[in-house]
């Protein structure tokens, strides 16, 4: 497990000093350690998500643990994620704290008899420490104090609860193809293969318990896909029909463009602007025996890729912030910076005026995000409807939404979608 933990260590000092993608720091240690089994995978996983997660929390810990900066930072890592296990984990106390000396002991030697009289320094006084830890906003609800002001002063009351959402384990919620089976049919071919689940929406379906995809029944034969609750609205709101001509503009993964084509028989095009994302698109269509164009370009700039031909839909799932997923992506709380939401807001805009001379008349096109800033949101429809006198919001009805923005919750993560019109 030491080995595992000082893996752990490395992972998150990568994600907070260097400011890389938890994933790709995640896959490329994976790699590395290919003799590891499943279970030692999916504990490094555990703890490097779970770290970062509550980093704003164990960060304050420590900063009431630590009388003296460290000599060595990389002790600073190894003593974050050896808290996450002792606050966080059903793992042996004593084994936390002798797994975490003998990480140490492999970084610095010298600084393994301090790692070991912190941790038990925290295991005495964990109550009151965690109560002091509390009292600053940040050790609190581990996010970055501008984006806590941000949600407040947004959203008032309802700030905690979006804040205490995002740093909730995500639920696992499948997507059934309604093309080769009905739900009601899917639910019991889980219960047949004792996997419990319980209906939240006409095609999804929750896991009570996470698990595999290749422990799904039919997921290789493209009976089911993952996809969360809230991302399955897209598909539904965009109103599409056999026979449209449909443009899914920022496609990759390919969930959302799947579930279209799952729902009529449409002529599909997808496009993105990355080559190997796109290929990601490709690899889930073929496993949904489903087929669409796949169109590599910027969906900013459609002259470079667009045949001419009008869309009677569009889907701009937009790059955003991903404020909305950090249950599923807890490095984006600390790698996000306030600046960064005008540039999203600005590259959003962008695109919606780029594709909507691509729309059709009485075309519709769905804007959406998985933010819950309203920069990224409504104040960017109201410029564009501002700007685009032939566009017109059209209504659409979700449950306990605030003006098309869905806040996360335990059935889904936090989505934002307004349907638009072109109109004479």
């Amino acid at each position: 497990m030491h080995n595992i933990q000082l893996a752990a260590s490395q992972i998150v000092q990568q994600v907070l000093v260097d400011g890389r993608n938890l994933n790709q720091v995640l896959e490329e240690s994976l790699g590395r350690k290919s003799v590891w089994a499943p279970a030692q995978r999916a504990a490094l996983q555990d703890l490097s998500y779970g770290t970062l997660r509550f980093y704003g929390q164990l960060d304050a810990l420590l900063g009431e643990l630590l009388h003296k900066p460290l000599s060595d930072r990389r002790i600073y890592y190894v003593l974050l994620v050896a808290l996450y296990q002792l606050q966080y984990s059903k793992a042996a106390q004593h084994a936390v704290v002798d797994h975490a000396v003998r990480s140490a002991q492999m970084v610095n030697t010298k600084l393994s008899g301090v790692v070991n009289a912190i941790l038990r320094n925290f295991l005495r006084s964990q109550a009151d420490l965690l109560e002091r830890a509390a009292q600053q906003a940040t050790g609190r609800y581990s996010y970055q104090q501008w984006w806590i002001d941000e949600l407040q002063a947004q959203y008032g009351e309802r700030s905690a609860a979006i804040l205490e959402a995002g740093n909730q384990h995500p639920p696992m919620t499948l997507r059934v193809n309604q093309r080769r089976n009905t739900t009601a049919e899917y639910l019991t071919l889980l219960n047949q293969h004792n996997l419990s689940a319980r209906l939240i929406e006409p095609d999804a379906l929750q896991l009570d318990k996470p698990v595999p995809v290749d422990k799904l029944p039919g997921f290789f034969a493209g009976l089911v896909s993952v996809q969360d609750a809230g991302a399955q609205y897209a598909a539904r709101l965009l109103d599409i029909h056999d026979g449209m001509r449909v443009l899914d503009a920022c496609a990759a993964p390919g969930g959302k463009t799947a579930h279209m084509l799952e729902r009529a028989a449409v002529e599909m095009v997808a496009v993105d602007k990355d080559a190997k994302r796109l290929q990601r698109v490709a690899e889930n269509l073929q496993r949904m025996g489903l087929a669409a164009q796949l169109v590599t370009g910027d969906a900013a700039e459609p002259d470079a890729w667009w045949d001419g031909e009008l869309f009677d839909r569009i889907l701009a799932d937009v790059p955003c912030s991903a404020s909305g997923v950090v249950r599923r992506h807890p490095d984006i709380k600390w790698l996000r910076r306030s600046s960064d939401i005008a540039g999203f807001a600005a590259q959003q805009l962008n695109i919606l005026r780029a594709l909507w001379r691509l729309l059709a008349q009485d075309g519709k096109l769905l804007y959406a995000t998985c933010s819950v800033f309203h920069q990224e949101n409504g104040q960017v429809i109201a410029a564009f409807l501002a700007q685009q006198p032939d566009a017109r919001r059209l209504p659409i009805t979700l449950p306990n939404d605030i003006d098309g923005q869905l806040l996360p919750n335990d059935q889904h993560d936090g989505f934002f979608y307004a349907l638009l019109q072109k109109i004479a």
